[in-house]
């Protein structure tokens, strides 16, 4: 009966496309999968995609980062190896950052540039697991970032994953706790704001994780990656609360990753900052010290993970971001301003998926319906997440399944950051031809 309805683009297009590229199970399908579908069956078809799976920023790049990476590159930089520990002057203003922001203190020591916050986590997971030869498993909340836990395959560090969906709140503590007691959880990680769902930890939820990491001595991997964008609060105001929420309040037990890629759109330039907490950075472990010449966590993390993968992060993107940090520090940059467009489209495209009979999949942080951020999840009905997103891609639109995040609902990742203006009502008209077509 489906198969002779009509569809924006002939489901035989889409279907021989998969064929092709030997994905057999579209739920399991990775974004770049996704997107080579998409590219493919719009080529094929004439019919301009919506794209929403590709988590990757929409807007131009900040422009006092621009500017000072230019100034650094006029003046001979690009000819200097940057040293490993990171630009003086990067390290000043991202202590600064941090303590404007979050309202915690790390010395400049301690806050480490790195090329994007992938190379963070990879460098992370590689000190982490290797701090106690008795700790040898990272624990996800998740749903989270799926090429985190490729980075674990190719280590080949042990993980374990639980979906937080159903332990919001006082239940957290007790399934958080059913892992670290087992005694092999070297590290805990999620992301605030949530890659895919937006929710966002309270301060009670990171009370628990920081409270339950000192106790069992695991080391908390906190990722900003979406620093300040829960849009429900304002968090852009240096040196005042709100702040944005912390683990860091809670333990000694830290590192915080924090990205230049979306919250100053310049993922293309590939920096960011670690910043490890004054504790963790002396701390010696045994381990870490047999193997590295009796060197503590925070200069094995620098001066061997990030020597060995790429002796340093580039020296005039350390000049941008070290000029986006000093710029918003000092209230002259307001970040948040340029990038709440994400929370705008995501409150236009709920709107749509709603009327049409979909329903937000993380829908409430606790009391509170969920932010309107760079992300957001849907589902529809009882259709499993790869029937749905292999039947939005007839329609044209192209999302990643929840089960790749280490979700058990089912459902997609929609993200906000490639809608234009004009696909608002274009999405509109597919979706009411899906809702027909999908009709009881």
């Amino acid at each position: 009966m489906k198969d002779s309805t009509v569809t924006p683009i002939a489901r035989e297009v889409v279907d021989n496309l998969i064929a092709q590229l030997g994905i057999q199970d579209f739920a399991k399908a990775t974004i770049r999968e996704v997107k080579q579908v998409a590219a493919m069956a719009e080529r094929q078809s004439g019919v301009e995609f919506i794209k929403m799976e590709m988590g990757i920023p929409g807007l131009p790049a900040a422009r006092v980062g621009v500017e000072a990476q230019v100034k650094a590159l006029e003046a001979g930089i690009a000819h200097s190896y940057p040293d490993i520990q990171g630009l003086p002057e990067l390290k000043r203003e991202a202590s600064r950052f941090v303590k404007a922001f979050i309202g915690v203190d790390i010395a400049p020591e301690g806050c480490v540039p790195v090329s994007g916050s992938m190379q963070g986590t990879f460098a992370s997971f590689l000190t982490c697991s290797q701090a106690d030869r008795h700790r040898d498993t990272v624990l996800f909340i998740d749903p989270g970032f799926p090429v985190q836990k490729m980075q674990l395959q190719v280590q080949g560090v042990r993980y374990e994953t639980f979906d937080v969906y159903d332990y919001r709140g006082p239940r957290l503590r007790d399934k958080l706790e059913s892992y670290l007691k087992q005694g092999r959880i070297c590290a805990i990680v999620y992301s605030n704001p949530n890659n895919p769902a937006w929710i966002c930890l309270t301060e009670e939820e990171l009370q628990v994780i920081g409270e339950l990491a000192t106790q069992y001595d695991a080391i908390v991997m906190e990722d900003l990656a979406y620093f300040a964008m829960d849009f429900r609060e304002d968090l852009s105001v240096p040196f005042e609360p709100p702040y944005q929420p912390t683990v860091a309040r809670y333990t000694d037990n830290y590192l915080l990753l924090i990205s230049g890629s979306k919250a100053f759109s310049y993922a293309g330039e590939r920096i960011g900052v670690v910043c490890i907490s004054d504790a963790l950075f002396h701390r010696h472990y045994d381990d870490l010290c047999a193997r590295y010449e009796g060197l503590p966590f925070g200069l094995v993390f620098s001066t061997r993970m990030l020597y060995a993968l790429s002796s340093g992060t580039s020296h005039s993107a350390q000049y941008a971001l070290a000029a986006m940090f000093r710029a918003a520090t000092d209230g002259e940059y307001h970040f948040r301003d340029e990038v709440k467009v994400y929370g705008e489209r995501a409150h236009k495209l709920k709107e749509i998926f709603l009327r049409h009979g979909f329903h937000i999949v993380y829908d409430r942080d606790l009391d509170r319906p969920v932010a309107d951020g760079f992300y957001f999840t849907i589902g529809y009905r009882d259709m499993t997440s790869g029937e749905l997103a292999r039947e939005l891609m007839y329609y044209g639109v192209s999302a990643i399944c929840l089960v790749t995040t280490g979700s058990h609902q089912e459902g997609l990742r929609v993200c906000t950051s490639f809608i234009e203006d004009h696909q608002y009502d274009e999405l509109d008209r597919r979706m009411t031809i899906f809702e027909k077509n999908n009709a009881r």
